[in-house]
């Protein structure tokens, strides 16, 4: 059966609509109407250079992986949901059976499906099957597109309260203003943070992050000529600390450092910047070989920690954080398109802003034949 409509990376910036076979579920898995898709950096980086490191796409592949829908079709075994339901769909599924699995790490299992990586197709089309408990039901004032926003604010939750294991009074500093470091942010200062330091190289991203989620933000100067990058990270961790009173240890000491810009010189300042005993967690990509202090890393007693996607319990838990009002993630939905045009949504997140020159924070793409205003 097919009247599936889906979009299709072919090849390198060659996309189009295909209409593929709609999905047959089994008895625990869910099928999904999507509604709402957001689009992610890894959807772009695969649509612009047709790989991420070893995952290659190598056949057409349905992009998109931060979705959300109605149910539409239930296995005879489901229980947790039914038809008709908003769900937001965490859109990997793990074997159940190997070891990480079973020690409740199934974002670690070796065997993931995952939505649009290789060879796994998104979720960028008119229906979506997935495990029945990947389907999260959307409490009422969740908005679909709000849940199209779970899959990045999980992974906000994974880095900042499972990983940095982040409490109320609290200080954090984030490097990177981009959609993820913004929603790490927003964790923070939902978990009562003291201070949230936002960092970029953009003043404009600044100015967003200071109006929605960060106390405090930071903007680091350039590089001296002939300045090495370890010299220039000195430098801006000892300019930051001076400029906003960050110390080492007490009060005003920083927590928890999150990168998640992936640039090298933001992973070497955060080992200057973070206190004694804190701790700093990894969930930007850039450069995977650069320069940092293991020195500091043993001195110091520095928790460095390494986040990859989310795991057990944080899409619930970000749920909760909007269903509760403690994040709104209205403001982070900058540009809205209909699916037809899809392309262009692509090309405004490659670009980092639309054609009318508005900056780009995150761009939600609605399903085949919904109303790009449909909040639902």
């Amino acid at each position: 059966m097919s009247d599936n409509p889906s979009f299709v990376l072919k090849s390198v910036l060659d996309v189009g609509y295909e209409d593929r076979a709609i999905p047959e579920i089994s008895d625990n898995e869910v099928l999904v109407k999507v509604m709402k898709t957001g689009i992610c950096g890894s959807d772009v980086h695969y649509f612009a250079h047709g790989r991420i490191g070893d995952f290659i796409v190598e056949n057409p592949m349905v992009l998109g992986h931060e979705s959300s829908g109605i149910v539409f079709k239930v296995g005879s075994k489901v229980k947790n949901v039914g038809v008709g339901e908003r769900v937001a769909i965490e859109p990997g599924a793990g074997c159940h059976s190997c070891e990480l699995c079973k020690a409740g790490k199934y974002h670690l299992c070796q065997g993931m499906i995952f939505a649009a990586t290789p060879p796994y197709d998104g979720t960028l089309a008119r229906y979506y099957k997935v495990p029945a408990d990947n389907a999260y039901t959307l409490p009422d004032g969740v908005s679909l597109e709000d849940g199209a926003m779970i899959e990045p604010l999980a992974v906000g939750v994974h880095s900042v309260a499972t990983l940095g294991n982040f409490r109320s009074g609290q200080a954090a500093i984030v490097f990177g203003c981009g959609p993820v470091g913004l929603l790490c942010m927003a964790v923070a200062k939902a978990l009562g943070a003291s201070r949230v330091i936002a960092v970029d190289i953009v003043a404009s991203r600044l100015e967003f992050a200071k109006q929605h989620v960060a106390t405090h933000t930071y903007l680091p100067p350039p590089p001296n000529e002939g300045e090495s990058k370890i010299e220039f990270s000195q430098r801006n961790a000892a300019q930051l600390k001076a400029q906003l009173g960050i110390s080492e240890r007490g009060k005003d000491a920083i927590d928890l450092v999150v990168d998640a810009s992936g640039a090298e010189v933001s992973i070497q300042t955060a080992f200057y910047v973070a206190k004694a005993g804190g701790t700093i967690v990894q969930v930007g990509m850039g450069n995977p070989h650069i320069t940092i202090n293991t020195q500091m890393l043993g001195n110091k007693e520095l928790n460095y920690k390494g986040s990859f996607r989310y795991g057990p319990g944080d899409y619930p838990f970000a749920i909760d954080l909007v269903a509760q009002g403690k994040i709104d993630l209205k403001p982070f939905v900058t540009h809205r398109y209909k699916f037809e045009d899809a392309l262009v949504a692509f090309k405004a997140t490659q670009a980092g802003k639309s054609e009318d020159g508005k900056a780009v924070i995150k761009i939600v793409i609605s399903g085949p034949d919904v109303p790009v205003d449909s909040k639902l």
